[in-house]
């Protein structure tokens, strides 16, 4: 679902008055979320789950054309972890 999909779900269920409305909530809330887990490093909501940074540690990697080594650095990634709520609703 994009966000203007997701925009257009609130509009039709009463949540906002416009779909414009809408997607600047949608954009403001995840820039709030953005802002958390740079800040804190994670981010969750109960029962729903948890977003948070992890750091992926430096290795080797080839390149697929020449088959060279190439020495790939560390960085930061996002992992989400699932709530029970949420899996036990999937499951």
């Amino acid at each position: 679902m994009t966000k203007k999909e997701f925009a257009k779900v609130l509009f039709d269920n009463g949540v906002y008055s416009s779909k414009a409305e809408a997607e600047r909530n949608i954009e403001t809330i995840f820039s709030l979320m953005e802002e958390c887990i740079i800040r804190d490093g994670s981010f969750s909501i109960t029962n729903w789950g948890k977003l948070e940074v992890v750091e992926r540690a430096p290795r080797l990697g080839r390149n697929p054309k020449t088959g060279e080594e190439v020495k790939i650095p560390s960085r930061k990634s996002i992992k989400f972890r699932p709530g029970k709520a949420f899996l036990e609703k999937l499951n």
